[in-house]
């Protein structure tokens, strides 16, 4: 495996090197890469509500069909919701994750009340509780603002992603390089052990 993995390390820089051109385009054009994650978004539920909806009619899986049934129905309007219209679709999305962050902050200083007793610094608990309130108000305030910054946080994944995959490929190759050459060596120092 480790030969294989050695003498292919082109494969994994290739891969990293997708990963940070991926990054630099989300961060270039970062409009045009939430309208191609939304409708991506959208392709997949699609095809996975018409899938539910076929595994349903045909009856293959052990579940409730008629569940099954609804659930790839919502799938497929979702999808072509979705594709037919990515704006309102990143808007309620990011609605979604503004309504999360405000419920998980406020859920997260709840409990760092009721557990000031029993933990200590917990204080800290109640201050990500906050950032999580406030990141949430100011996506609700600003969602375009909201959707840029995810955007620019998944570039900025990808980029980093992919320079340790570049460096990983490097790496391998590098210890491709050094074990062929003790291969040599053991057998250009000792012809009668082949």
């Amino acid at each position: 495996m480790f030969d294989l993995m050695t003498r292919h390390w082109w494969v994994l820089a290739l891969r990293g090197a997708f990963a940070i051109l991926f990054g630099v385009v989300a961060w270039v054009w970062p409009h045009i890469t939430l309208w191609v994650l939304v409708v991506l978004f959208g392709a997949y539920a699609l095809v996975d509500g018409v899938t539910a909806v076929a595994q349903a009619v045909r009856g293959t899986t052990g579940g409730p069909r008629g569940l099954l049934a609804v659930s790839g129905a919502a799938g497929i309007v979702l999808g072509i919701v979705a594709m037919a219209w990515p704006g309102v679709t990143a808007l309620a999305l990011l609605m979604l994750i503004a309504a999360w962050a405000v419920v998980t902050g406020v859920l997260e200083i709840v409990a760092a009340v009721s557990l000031r007793r029993e933990l200590r610094g917990e204080w800290m608990y109640a201050v990500t509780g906050a950032i999580s309130i406030v990141f949430g108000i100011l996506l609700f305030a600003w969602p375009v603002s909201g959707a840029l910054a995810v955007v620019w946080l998944i570039g900025l994944f990808a980029i980093l992603f992919g320079a340790t995959l570049v460096g990983a490929a490097f790496r391998l190759r590098g210890l491709g390089k050094r074990a062929e050459g003790r291969g040599a060596g053991m057998g250009a120092a000792s012809p009668h052990w082949r």
